[in-house]
């Protein structure tokens, strides 16, 4: 049967439509980026920013899915879930790194961010970067450190104030499970529980610990007040976070892909460790609004004094990463 010309040449059009659109739909893919905050967090704050500048470069192809509040695993299990290459992206404290790396521990040596602004400085300066990415390639495999952030510095909360290391003594305080947390704990003379993140909210209700320490805004989001009413601003040691991506995903990528993921990841080490500071300030003045107690006036030179011949100590015994890390953190004015 012969159609006439113009039939075909509708046919051949609609047809190319179809193929465009069907090959568009193909080259768009979802990724999956977890972590154990809730939203309003600065871990989701380094989704946005992630998320965004990744769909920005890559014109809509790579697409990345949220999935906060630990949906796909506290953060051990995150960490292990992007080893496999289950998830592809991942936001991971530092401190919570070390039960991969134990070099990361160094990121929570105490007193060692001297400010919020050294902070926001040394996670933004390319020489740290490489040297935690270096780090993590050299020790672990099937992850890859792309970036890193913050949410603030950690703090002391309780039923009880903390005006000076002595108020510590003898008292049950949550650490996160690393070397560091546990040797510097000790010092101050208070005893350490492990546990994950998501039962610390029935152990201090329930008299388990004592003492829970995080950042101002993850203690507001995640409740912590209702059981533990007083926040005392020991400020003693940086909240930082590292930004993975799987080995399994990272091979996958074309040699653009590669480039546009380490643009947006470079995004969130430069602009959201001020976002998150940020938040710490609303989240703090919103807690006062609600009744909350806080003691500003902490003194924390006896803390300082105790933590300071740790410093060198421990960077050194976690291993030369790790004293490395610290030498180009310090080194930041």
């Amino acid at each position: 049967m012969n159609y006439p010309a113009r039939i075909i040449g509708g046919l051949c059009a609609v047809a190319a439509v179809t193929f465009a659109a069907s090959a568009g739909a193909q080259e768009t893919k979802h990724y999956r980026f977890a972590h154990d905050q809730q939203l309003n967090s600065g871990y989701s704050i380094a989704y946005d920013i992630f998320s965004a500048k990744l769909k920005e470069l890559s014109k809509g192809a790579m697409l990345v899915d949220q999935f906060p509040g630990a949906q796909l695993g506290q953060e051990s299990q995150i960490l292990q879930l992007v080893r496999s290459g289950d998830i592809d992206f991942a936001i991971v404290s530092s401190a919570n790194t070390s039960t991969i790396s134990p070099q990361a521990g160094v990121m929570s040596l105490h007193y060692l961010f001297r400010s919020d602004e050294h902070d926001i400085k040394a996670l933004g300066d390319q020489k740290v970067f490489e040297a935690v990415r270096d780090m993590i390639d050299e020790t672990v495999q099937g992850i890859h450190v792309i970036g890193l952030g913050t949410q603030g510095f950690r703090h002391m909360y309780g039923k009880k104030e903390v005006h000076k290391v002595e108020d510590l003594k003898g008292y049950k305080v949550r650490v996160q499970a690393t070397a560091t947390e546990d040797t510097m704990f000790a010092a101050y003379g208070a005893q350490t529980v492990h546990m994950p993140f998501g039962s610390v909210y029935t152990s201090l209700q329930t008299g388990v610990m004592d003492f829970g320490e995080n950042a101002v805004n993850v203690y507001l989001i995640n409740k912590h007040y209702e059981v533990a009413p007083v926040l005392s601003m020991t400020e003693h040691e940086a909240n930082n976070a590292i930004l993975w991506i799987s080995d399994k995903l990272w091979q996958s990528l074309s040699a653009d892909q590669k480039q546009w993921v380490q643009t947006a990841a470079q995004d969130v080490s430069t602009q959201e460790p001020k976002r998150a500071f940020d938040l710490e300030r609303a989240a703090a003045t919103k807690l006062e609004k609600m009744g909350v107690k806080i003691v500003p006036d902490v003194d924390k030179s006896g803390f300082q004094k105790i933590a300071d011949p740790y410093l060198d100590k421990l960077a050194k015994e976690l291993g030369p990463h790790a004293d490395k890390i610290k030498t180009l953190i310090r080194a930041i004015n």
